[in-house]
């Protein structure tokens, strides 16, 4: 299995209590979202444990884009937010199961299990409310107002990258990334930072404790 966690504390301590476990290994550990993507890419991984608040690329985006890659690849999210547009948003990336950071070592490890054998599993600590709400939302929430790539550029604006600094990480040109921007602002009726920042930490794009 993979680790993705921009923290190495987290990720050698998650590593630790997975490998008590004789049937379980990690084989590779990723900072953020974008190398997570490459490792897959490269790994094929059964199981995926990912981070949401992650900068430069969250754990959602990252989870479609590596679902996407291999449809076998069972991500579970392990992270501290219980709101509901976190959980519904990494469900409806493709996610098998959503931990929360202060789950148990033997949750972590029936969690695993049962997403390698392609089950389901939702964190006993998330109230039943909001897996009601899961069940309901996912099939009738509408599509995406924004595509995968401007929620991307979206992320890095609201984290403060300038054109160019986004240009450079998406490979793009500074102007193609102000064509995203002003496609961004027209979609959402928003036309200042301070408001797409906002929109941002409203979606679960970003999070205050990135």
């Amino acid at each position: 299995m993979l680790l993705v966690d921009d923290h190495k504390i987290v990720r050698n301590g998650l590593k630790s209590l997975i490998e008590n476990n004789q049937t379980l290994k990690v084989i590779g550990e990723a900072a953020d979202g974008r190398e997570a993507i490459k490792l897959c890419e490269k790994l094929r991984p059964n199981v995926v444990l990912m981070d949401i608040a992650m900068a430069g690329l969250n754990g959602v985006q990252a989870t479609k884009q590596i679902v996407s890659i291999d449809s076998n690849i069972r991500v579970i999210a392990l992270s501290m937010h219980s709101e509901k547009q976190f959980v519904l948003g990494m469900f409806k990336a493709g996610a098998y199961g959503y931990l929360l950071k202060d789950t148990s070592s033997e949750e972590l490890i029936e969690a695993i299990l049962s997403v390698a054998r392609d089950q389901k599993y939702v964190s006993q600590k998330i109230s039943d409310v909001l897996i009601d709400n899961i069940s309901s939302n996912i099939a009738e929430k509408d599509g995406d107002i924004l595509t995968p790539r401007e929620i991307e550029v979206l992320q890095l604006i609201a984290e403060g990258n300038s054109s160019k600094e986004i240009g450079e990480l998406l490979f793009l040109s500074p102007k193609t990334v102000d064509v995203h921007r002003t496609n961004i602002m027209h979609k959402l009726n928003l036309f200042n930072i301070p408001d797409l920042t906002k929109y941002a930490i409203k979606e679960g794009i970003i999070s205050l404790n990135n």
